[in-house]
């Protein structure tokens, strides 16, 4: 039987970077997908694949409920013209707005929790303001997933929601045949890349203060940095600090890119300091193509990176942590190194493709509509 399946999310960027195999399973068992999203640059990219967009004006950083409520008007507006038969939601605004939307109608919704992120991270006023619309929003939301069960188990003690209402997913998943096994050769300079939004939460000056230092001992290596600003963003990365960084020469600023898998292809390590994760696409991404790791020991890296067996995990908001492990997997001959990057591949196979992704949903929505299982 055919489903409407209404997807709510802060843009097309997301789903065409993380979701497209769930997406396109959709379509291909033919189920209608509306994407509920700004326009942006990749509006086109999903109409490829069968989408067909309905936009809806978002602002896009920080939470005012005042302004925040003609998001949800238009949700309203667009959800009673569509009718879909579910929703999914993924991003904080849509998930607290779309679950409001969808509870003045009475349509089933899923949410996505992929990261608690900066809210959860600081105190005050933006974290109390999250926590109390969440419990307003998801008093009816069907169902929650989560990516790690330590940003689950920290949401559950701030939040009034059944556990029986949660479950766990890995990540977005990653498709195996797209990140092939594709291990490098770890020949000099050996490269480390970091791939990331440039703000402070995710370790960009860690990263930038362990470059530094060890570049001033070394010669074997090569820093990167492959990720776009973040303007609007309150802890956002200046564009003219990180220039005055790129002139030491000791790091490379490689811009953004569409295509991470060929910047991948040219790293020996990827490299991710962040301070917290739902689980990191990145990492995934990297580990797919058998690429050794070095991250944070925080919510959602360590899923992604057993310390010393498919890289090293690094303490929380340190340089001096991550120089160490980046220091000691310098340290490991050529077989070693090729170990770990093979145990990468071993671990995304074994708990992160995204068939487990597409079976879950796929389970959940029937089980949500009361249609048997295939």
């Amino acid at each position: 039987m055919s489903t409407k399946i209404a997807i709510i999310i802060n843009s097309s960027w997301n789903i065409f970077n993380f979701r497209k195999g769930l997406v396109t399973s959709f379509i291909e068992e033919s189920h209608e997908v509306v994407a509920i999203t700004p326009n942006d640059d990749y509006v086109d990219q999903l109409k490829e694949w069968g989408v067909r967009h309905v936009p809806v004006k978002l602002e896009g950083s920080g939470l005012n409920p005042m302004k925040d409520m003609w998001y949800v008007r238009q949700l309203k507006r667009i959800l009673k013209a569509e009718k879909p038969n579910i929703i999914l939601s993924y991003t904080i605004k849509a998930n607290i707005y779309g679950s409001l939307a969808a509870r003045f109608l009475g349509i089933p919704i899923i949410s996505n929790v992929s990261g608690l992120g900066t809210t959860f991270l600081w105190k005050g006023w933006v974290k109390r303001t999250a926590i109390f619309l969440y419990n307003r929003a998801f008093r009816s939301t069907s169902f929650i997933f989560f990516q790690n069960g330590d940003d689950r188990k920290l949401f559950l003690e701030n939040v009034k929601v059944s556990p029986s209402k949660t479950g766990l997913l890995p990540g977005s998943g990653i498709n195996l045949e797209d990140f092939n096994f594709n291990p490098p050769e770890f020949k000099n300079p050996i490269k480390f890349l970091m791939i990331s939004r440039l703000i402070l939460e995710k370790g960009v000056l860690e990263f930038i203060q362990s470059a530094e230092s060890i570049c001033k001992t070394r010669t074997n290596v090569e820093f990167q940095i492959l990720g776009s600003y973040e303007p609007r963003h309150k802890r956002s990365i200046e564009e003219l600090d990180f220039e005055s960084i790129e002139k030491e020469n000791f790091i490379t600023y490689l811009g953004h890119s569409d295509d991470v898998k060929q910047m991948i292809s040219q790293a020996d390590v990827v490299v991710l300091p962040s301070y917290r994760e739902g689980t990191p696409r990145t990492l995934l991404e990297a580990a797919a193509m058998s690429r050794p790791l070095i991250a944070t020991n925080a919510p959602g890296c360590r899923e992604v990176v057993s310390d010393g067996i498919n890289g090293f995990l690094c303490d929380v908001k340190s340089a001096e942590s991550l120089t160490t492990k980046i220091d000691l997997f310098l340290a490991l001959n050529q077989e070693e190194k090729r170990a770990m990057g093979v145990a990468s591949r071993k671990l995304v196979v074994n708990k992160f493709d995204e068939k487990i992704v597409i079976e879950e949903y796929s389970r959940k929505i029937k089980q949500l509509l009361n249609r048997p299982n295939d």
